[in-house]
C-alpha cells in the first residue's frame, strides 16, 4: 500500500475515495476480503483524474461484486483517512443493491458475500463496525475512518 500511496503522493496532490454500506433486499450488508490487506471490508476504491464520484462507486461496486444500485446512492459522511496516508478522504455512503452474478476470486478480491448485520464474518474490520453503528444511528460519525 505504501508503494501505491507513494506513487499517488507524486500523481497527486491529495487522494480520495468512495466506499460503501451495500445492503440486498434482505438487509443484508455486502463485504470483500481483499489480496493485500487484511479483514472483511465494505466495497470501495479510489477516484481517478477526472472521474466523478458516483461514476467511482458504481464502477467500483461492479468491480468488486457484480453489484448494481438500486435507486441513488446517499452520501453519509466525509471521513479522513489517516490509516491510508496523511491526505487521503473517504466519501461514505449507504446503498441497496442487487448482485448480477456471482463474483469470485481473483487477484484483488480474495472472497465477498452478502452477510446478516448480527452474523458478520470473523475478521470484519474496526471501521467496518463503526460505521455500521454510524449507520445504526447508535453513535456520531467520527471524522477520522
Amino acid at each position: 500500500m505504501r508503494i501505491v500511496h507513494t506513487y499517488f503522493a507524486v500523481a497527486r496532490g491529495m487522494t480520495m475515495g468512495v466506499r460503501a454500506a451495500c445492503f440486498d433486499d434482505a438487509g443484508r450488508i455486502f463485504l470483500v476480503r481483499h489480496s493485500y490487506v487484511p479483514g472483511w471490508h465494505m466495497p470501495g476504491g479510489g477516484l481517478e483524474r477526472n472521474e466523478v464520484a458516483e461514476e467511482a462507486l458504481i464502477k467500483e461496486l461492479r468491480e468488486e461484486g457484480n453489484l448494481k444500485i438500486i435507486g441513488r446512492p446517499k452520501l453519509i459522511h466525509v471521513y479522513f483517512n489517516t490509516g491510508a496516508s496523511r491526505r487521503d478522504h473517504v466519501l461514505f455512503y449507504r446503498v441497496d443493491v442487487v448482485q448480477t452474478a456471482p463474483r469470485g476470486p481473483d487477484r484483488e478480491i480474495v472472497e465477498c458475500g452478502f452477510f446478516a448485520l448480527d452474523n458478520l464474518p470473523q475478521g470484519t474490520t474496526e471501521a467496518t463496525y463503526r460505521r455500521l453503528a454510524e449507520l445504526a444511528g447508535e453513535q456520531e460519525p467520527a471524522h477520522i475512518w
